[in-house]
């Protein structure tokens, strides 16, 4: 429209009831068209950002009324003309190029948030919002969270992908907290199904170690996982190895075992919320059935796969029955589910910390190595270490406020 203006306010100081509505009011009665909106809370001090464009040429009243107004109410306006130009340049952006990066960690540090805003800034990124997703930080160290996550969303051209999730790893790794760099994506919000590894993942054990301790094996079993762990030899064939020296245990000590599992930090939290919400969730594991079972009754996953040990007169006979649950078989599992729920492969999960994870890893919309082998956090595409399960929640995108909500405490 001829002769008229756009216009960015930028109002701030205490917030106080009723100023969003005394400043929008004015722009209704001189008939202006609001083109944008925004605000932001920090301790009671209000950050609000109006782009808005006046219809009859009338701005100079507008910005009178306005700057009354807010002397009135005790805040600062600061006006900023936007012409056509710039205004249509950055309409032609909305949508494209935006990724989330989310930083979680027992505590976060300026320290970490500078070093991740700064390897942000060198990839031609620019944070265009910035939320905390934990609960506010109180001073006493006592009664404070067990974790804390801040989500920046970002916007721009990056320079070199690679790099900066090197970059990231790197500085996970030294600073000990994690960052997860996700494509911004109506996948991103609508994720539906998550696969779980049970064994250093749902559980802080690997089964198999814990049966060859009781078969007097331990220091045999548990030098062929370390390597099968590490990718350094074939999960099939290591996996055979292994059964073989189990061979005469008795079949009562599966059931000891299963009663005395280390459940791993936040699984109880994490799989409310997961029901709660809506998710399929499966264990699709290199372990074995009895422990995965035992999981699945207790915490109500959907769907479990793993291996099952052959037991004749109630002692294991050193080998298994049907196929073994490879990593590659992982994969094909995730893929069936999501096939039977009718869900797209780019709205699941997978979680895991082995090199035989990877391949679901791989093919999950989001895959998570979960305290993981170095070579498993180089080649997933997120890595969470720093905090228990339920961290995956946050790289969901959950907030505090909403998971430990009164629909979740039931």
């Amino acid at each position: 429209m001829e002769n008229s203006e756009i216009i960015l306010a930028n109002i701030n100081g205490e917030d106080k009831p009723g100023l969003t509505a005394a400043l929008t009011e004015i722009l209704a009665k001189h008939g202006a068209f609001i083109l944008d909106i925004g605000q932001s809370d920090i301790h009671r001090n209000v950050a609000i950002g109006i782009l808005f464009k006046s219809m009859h040429n009338n701005s100079g009243e507008i910005l009178k009324d306005l700057l009354f107004k807010a002397y009135e109410m005790d805040v600062n306006i600061k006006f900023t003309p936007i012409s056509a130009e710039m205004y249509s340049n950055w309409v032609a952006m909305q949508g494209k190029n935006r990724y989330i990066i989310t930083l979680l960690g027992r505590i976060l540090t300026a320290e970490q948030i500078a070093a991740v805003s700064r390897i942000i800034a060198d990839q031609n990124l620019n944070i265009d919002n910035m939320i905390r997703l934990t609960g506010r930080i109180p001073l006493d160290e006592k009664q404070r969270a067990a974790k804390s996550c801040v989500e920046l969303s970002v916007r721009g051209s990056l320079a070199d992908r690679n790099k900066m999730q090197q970059s990231f790893l790197e500085l996970s790794s030294k600073l000990n907290f994690d960052i997860s760099f996700q494509e911004e994506s109506m996948y991103r919000r609508m994720r539906r199904l998550i696969c779980f590894d049970m064994d250093s993942t749902l559980i802080q054990t690997e089964v198999i170690d814990e049966l060859a301790e009781r078969a007097g094996v331990g220091d045999k079993v548990k030098a062929i996982t370390e390597s099968a762990m590490h990718g350094d030899i074939d999960f099939e064939e290591s996996f055979k190895q292994r059964i073989k020296l189990l061979k005469g245990l008795d079949a009562s000590v599966l059931k000891e075992v299963a009663e005395n599992l280390p459940i791993t930090e936040g699984l109880g939290r994490l799989m409310k919320v997961l029901q709660k919400v809506g998710f399929k969730t499966a264990i699709l594991s290199g372990g074995f059935t009895y422990f995965g079972n035992y999981l699945k009754d207790k915490y109500g996953f959907d769907y479990m796969y793993a291996n099952e040990l052959e037991i004749v007169d109630g002692k294991l006979t050193g080998n298994y029955l049907g196929d073994i649950i490879t990593g590659k078989k992982k994969a094909e599992l995730l893929s069936l589910i999501a096939q039977v729920e009718k869900i797209d492969i780019r709205q699941t999960v997978a979680v895991g910390d082995g090199a035989n994870d990877l391949p679901m890893l791989g093919m999950a919309g989001l895959g998570i190595a979960f305290h993981a082998k170095p070579k498993v956090k180089q080649n997933a595409g997120q890595s969470l270490s720093s905090v228990g399960i339920d961290g995956i929640l946050y790289f969901l995108g959950y907030k505090d406020s909403m998971l430990d909500s009164e629909m979740l405490k039931g």
